[in-house]
């Protein structure tokens, strides 16, 4: 050793009681920044790091459960919405315009109570004709109106109803007017209330329905008559028209016995 170097505790500098503080980088600045630096300045901005990264995490978890609870928030109100019943809707009243057929299937269309029945339009209530109009009977002709003329044939066992158009044999005995039998010639047999009265003119003159309706009435009987050609008889019927007969032809016996008659049947 030199004596001429400093001993210990000589010509240096003491030591300062506390280290200076270091600069704000860690102590990169020359000797005094390293020897502050590296003794106490990391500490603080440890520490700093250490709250910040905690105080992120707290903000970032309450975030979370703030929106968990929005979520499950939003389905307890929307399940509680469901479970309740709908509040009734006041029932638009029903007019008599209806709307077009084109508007039946906007979105705009109110919709309609299925529990109530459609009240009928005014074209639906007209559009159906009254029953009456369909079950009126024509209008009754004039009495004298002549409803049929023709030929008639009325065999053995073939009676004809003189009240049907064109006369027929009815299926109801009493609706029958007139029958023709053989008993040593041909005979004509009226029906239950019938009236006949044979025809009797110096003048052979044919009977027209007024002369027929001024003597029936008088004059008629309900008893057979023996027929011949020519013969003429008026009659009223049991429907209460009156008839005009006249003998054409005769032919067949027994159960083949026929007569052809010119008949003319007026209304009542």
């Amino acid at each position: 050793m030199n004596s001429e170097e400093p001993r210990q505790g000589q010509g240096w500098p003491a030591p300062p009681g506390h280290p200076p503080a270091g600069p704000a980088n860690g102590g990169h600045d020359g000797y005094g920044g390293g020897y502050g630096g590296g003794y106490g300045a990391p500490a603080p901005i440890v520490v700093a790091r250490t709250s910040s990264h905690r105080g992120a995490w707290i903000g970032a978890g309450a975030t979370l459960v703030a929106a968990m609870i929005g979520v499950v928030g939003t389905y307890l109100v929307s399940t509680h919405n469901d479970d309740d019943p709908t509040p009734p809707q006041a029932q638009t009243p029903v007019t008599s315009s209806a709307a077009p057929s084109g508007a039946a299937g906007s979105g705009d269309a109110p919709s309609a109570d299925s529990s109530r029945s459609p009240e009928p339009t005014p074209s639906q209530e007209t559009s159906t004709p009254p029953a009456t109009q369909t079950s009126e009977a024509p209008p009754a002709k004039p009495a004298g109106t002549e409803e049929w003329k023709g030929a008639l044939v009325i065999a053995y066992t073939e009676d004809k109803d003189l009240d049907a158009a064109p006369p027929a044999e009815s299926e109801i005995r009493a609706e029958n007017d007139f029958s023709v039998y053989p008993f040593g010639g041909h005979m004509l047999q009226p029906g239950d209330d019938v009236k006949v009265l044979v025809w009797k003119n110096s003048t052979n003159k044919t009977p027209s329905y007024k002369d027929c309706a001024r003597d029936i009435d008088t004059l008629g009987t309900s008893t057979e008559t023996e027929l011949k050609t020519g013969l003429v008889v008026c009659a009223a019927t049991n429907d209460g028209r009156l008839a005009r007969l006249t003998v054409k032809e005769l032919s067949g016996l027994a159960s083949d016995t026929r007569a052809v008659f010119d008949v003319v049947v007026w209304s009542r």
